[in-house]
């Protein structure tokens, strides 16, 4: 990360003359009285109220580049881009008291060259609100039919909830932002009807920008139908925060599709999350993966929250493969942007004393249906006392029901804290504990869920009429207070395809 400094700059025609790029509120392009700049130490700009500019990098009210190419170019004012197609380039924050509007149908194209992000800081606001007909979209700006997992950045939005560290952590990936605080309330902006695609950049190893990163992110803020496709780590990723989310699509991600960290606590209803067969990462890839905190501490406030109605389509059954053994390290596509391939693991991965639940909500194809992981932390004894809950959770075409451990594909009994087989004549905790909660079902074989594929995503994911997942929920349990009773378990209803419109499963042939 670069140092800067700030430097108050007073009123005189030639204060700036030497810098590339200036920043005016007015026609002549003149500093103003008073006015705050960031400099960098290579003497280029940082900060300004104005976002856009020339190709060329020259101050552009009416520009189509966001930013003026360094790595961390900070707006500080409020201004809406209209319909229309931006380039990104760099680190691009939107401070704290900064507002940025984006009009339905605006497309941002990530440049690949400066791993350019968009990084919305505690107190900042993005207003991204697309629709069905007109999404907004942040994507690759590499060319048609060359666009790859972690082509730039990604969308990073940081607010002033509550997490777990001391309300106040350092956002995963590598900016300079910081995020929590005490306003579980807080207001970072909205995403809605918005798509963000080939993102993730791998700044560190296990560190880097997921296509859609929540660093404690408050519940006034709106959070719905956003697709993360073809992300070089996780899709979706919330370190702490309040907010709630609803109607998410997580399609061929790297790493893992949701991921709760640092006392998440919102609530997540109406998600599918569609793995590519031969793309995993060599931290084995998971539908969840649900950590209170790195060390398995039991700090407060935990990672509570609670997720209703997803659709978990894993590789089992596709491709040619038929079960995990046939596609283990038998990917044949690598995009040589930072990431290997590696194995897939489970549908669900609660640990490091994470109390994450899941209702209403079906997993098909994995290698392992859940694993409740107890070698850092409590998770175990937590699900023991009912403090996380797995109900009404059908599971189909599993290779295994349970495991007990990371990186473990048997189902027997183990204790992960000694890393040695218990007794494996017994099938694992995992597997007694899910079978044995209200609602929940293994079926050896999808085929009688009677789905399909109604958007052409790849996979069978919607319930056809007379489907057994129609029917089925519950919504009894005081967990699901405010979330919406539907009477079918997944994300769709049958007929019901919330993605139509806004959705594209081919974006690496999409006219950008």
């Amino acid at each position: 990360m670069k140092m800067v400094k700030k430097i108050l700059v007073y009123a005189f025609a030639g204060a700036i003359s030497a810098v590339a790029v200036s920043c005016s509120d007015d026609d002549k392009n003149e500093p103003q009285p008073q006015e705050a700049y960031e400099w960098g130490t290579n003497g280029g700009l940082k900060s300004c109220n104005h976002l856009l500019f020339n190709a060329d990098g020259t101050e552009n009210a009416a520009g189509t580049v966001i930013g003026n190419g360094d790595k961390e170019f900070v707006f500080t004012g409020k201004q809406t881009l209209k319909k229309g197609t931006y380039l990104l380039k760099g680190w691009v924050y939107v401070a704290e008291g900064a507002e940025l509007t984006l009009e339905p149908g605006t497309v941002i194209r990530g440049e690949k060259q400066s791993m350019a992000s968009l990084i919305v800081e505690r107190g900042g606001k993005l207003i991204a609100q697309g629709t069905a007909q007109e999404p907004i979209v942040f994507t690759s700006a590499e060319a048609k039919g060359n666009r790859k997992p972690g082509d730039w950045g990604g969308v990073i939005i940081c607010g002033k909830a509550h997490n777990n560290q001391r309300d106040d952590m350092q956002i995963e990936g590598g900016p300079r932002s910081h995020h929590g605080g005490n306003d579980d309330a807080d207001n970072s902006g909205v995403l809605s009807y918005v798509r963000i695609e080939f993102a993730g950049y791998p700044f560190q190893e296990n560190k880097e920008i997921n296509g859609l990163t929540l660093g404690s992110v408050g519940s006034g803020t709106k959070l719905d139908h956003i697709q993360v496709s073809f992300s070089n780590d996780d899709s979706f990723e919330w370190f702490g925060g309040t907010v709630s989310c609803s109607h998410l699509v997580a399609y061929k991600g790297w790493d893992d599709d949701f991921d709760t960290d640092n006392g998440f606590s919102g609530k997540v209803q109406f998600g599918l999350a569609m793995r590519d067969p031969r793309i995993a990462d060599t931290s084995q890839s998971n539908g969840f993966e649900s950590d209170n905190c790195a060390d398995g501490a039991d700090v407060d406030p935990h990672t509570t929250c609670v997720f209703s109605n997803i659709t978990f389509v894993g590789p089992n059954g596709r491709d040619g493969f038929v079960n995990s053994k046939d596609y283990i390290n038998a990917g044949s596509y690598n995009p040589n942007n930072g990431s290997a391939l590696g194995k897939f693991q489970s549908a669900m991965q609660v640990r490091r004393s994470s109390r994450l639940s899941c209702f209403n909500s079906l997993a098909v194809g994995f290698p392992i249906g859940l694993i409740i992981d107890g070698e850092k932390g409590d998770t175990p004894d937590a699900a023991r006392a009912g403090k996380l809950k797995i109900s009404n959770v059908w599971f189909a075409g599993m290779d295994v029901i349970g495991s007990d451990a990371n990186k473990i594909y048997e189902d027997v009994l183990y204790d992960a804290t000694a890393k040695a087989v218990i007794d494996a004549n017994q099938s694992s905790f995992s597997h007694t504990f899910f079978m044995a909660q209200e609602g929940n079902k293994n079926l050896a074989d999808a085929a009688e869920l009677l789905l399909t594929d109604a958007a052409g995503a790849g996979a069978a994911y919607m319930p056809q009429a007379g489907s057994k997942l129609i029917g089925a929920a519950s919504f009894t349990d005081a967990l699901l207070n405010g979330v919406k009773p539907v009477n079918y378990i997944g994300a769709f209803a049958a007929g019901d395809n919330w993605m139509d419109g806004w959705t594209n499963f081919d974006p690496n042939n999409a006219d950008y």
